[in-house]
């Protein structure tokens, strides 16, 4: 691993470090008494775009200097798999429409059984899979059609950091929603779509407050 390489690891772990704080519900706490139920709508805004302005140096870096090529698909395979990386992150918004209540910090900050809570409410994607989020990651770094040598430790840092996200995630969601997330996690997969929980709701309901 040359200099260059581990400059381009060094900027994704601190990447990591400013994303896992901000998600983190002592600074989300913060935020809520500086600004009030206001905050909720915009957190998550702010949260995505700060993720999203920070990724654009490493991606300019590796643009700048990628390394030698270890790999690339021929075409069509080349086409095929960009269009499966779009249609895969376009879909993985479905996540935020069938769970829009996980999201919101006062929910998070709350707690099972507060009337500021929600129900779990189960419905959509997650009657399949408990983080759609991971799978999709995973399959957006994986399906690029090419790799590099400076890609591929980065593209290997970010699987474990959403390995490691997620079980970070899980453990928010157990404090959110208590044992009723704890009943869904023993029979529903964390990664990979099994069969629809029995517990699982219409279209139309769990998103209510309690």
């Amino acid at each position: 691993m040359d200099s260059y390489t581990l400059y381009l690891a060094l900027y994704l772990v601190g990447f990591a470090a400013l994303h896992s704080l901000l998600a983190s519900l002592p600074v989300k706490s913060i935020a809520r008494k500086h600004f009030g139920s206001r905050v909720d709508p915009w957190y998550p805004l702010f949260f995505s775009a700060t993720a999203a302005v920070t990724l654009l140096p490493l991606a300019a870096l590796l643009i700048h200097r990628p390394g030698e090529l270890i790999y690339i698909l021929p075409s069509p395979w080349i086409w095929i798999f960009f269009a499966l990386q779009l249609l895969i992150g376009l879909s993985s918004l479905r996540a935020f429409l069938d769970a829009p209540h996980r999201f919101l910090i006062r929910a998070q900050l709350a707690g099972p059984g507060s009337p500021q809570g929600f129900a779990l409410g189960i419905k959509g994607i997650y009657c399949r899979i408990r983080d759609p989020f991971l799978f999709s990651g995973f399959l957006l770094l994986w399906l690029t059609p090419f790799m590099t040598e400076n890609m591929l430790p980065v593209y290997l840092l970010a699987t474990v950091y959403l390995f490691l996200g997620s079980f970070h995630w899980e453990s928010r969601l157990a404090h959110q929603f208590g044992e009723e997330y704890l009943a869904y996690k023993k029979e529903v997969r964390r990664m990979i779509p099994g069969r629809r929980w029995r517990g699982c709701r219409g279209s139309g309901g769990g998103s209510g407050l309690k």
